[in-house]
């Protein structure tokens, strides 16, 4: 496996948390530590979308109950 190091790229985290790299064609990404498990690339369209479902989805949630 090489090494990708866009990932590694601090510019690319944003507040060392939010991985947003536009050049980046992957929509999930590992985390900065590995261990950590996996986050979104924020600069792909469809981690929006999927962020909006999740709280969409959390919201419908707490209004059920």
């Amino acid at each position: 496996m090489s090494k990708d190091f866009q990932h590694e790229d601090p510019e690319n985290w944003k507040w060392g948390i939010f991985y947003f790299n536009r050049a980046d064609y992957r929509f999930i990404v590992p985390k900065r530590n590995p261990v950590m498990g996996w986050t979104f690339n924020f600069a792909h369209p469809a981690g929006y979308i999927f962020l909006i479902i999740i709280i969409l989805l959390i919201v419908f949630q707490i209004a059920s109950a």
